[in-house]
């Protein structure tokens, strides 16, 4: 697995943009749910990256699906590894976290 670099923190920065327009959040709620020092994309950031050399890439994009969880009324803890079926199977995040996930059994 690659280090955090500049370029995987330019890249998480666009994909955490285009994931809160696309949820209709801001970083002011992701910065609740991260409990972040500030809504500033470094603050969030620095939450993130600690996250990312805690548990991995996929200890990163559990804690975001778990946040989109949360956006959706679902207990974060429910969430992993359990599916209902008013869950979007083709959720961004679902689908990145079962690529690491298979990438990692390999």
């Amino acid at each position: 697995m690659s280090g955090w670099t500049p370029e995987f923190e330019a890249d998480l920065t666009l994909l955490l943009k285009d994931w809160l327009k696309h949820q209709g959040r801001t970083q002011a709620d992701l910065r609740r749910n991260l409990r972040a020092v500030s809504t500033r994309m470094p603050a969030l950031l620095e939450v993130l990256e600690r996250e990312y050399k805690l548990h991995g890439l996929s200890g990163l994009a559990e804690r975001l699906c778990a946040v989109e969880a949360e956006w959706h009324g679902q207990p974060s803890a429910d969430r992993v590894g359990a599916k209902t079926a008013e869950d979007d199977p083709f959720g961004q995040l679902d689908l990145l976290l079962q690529e690491i996930r298979d990438d990692c059994a390999e």
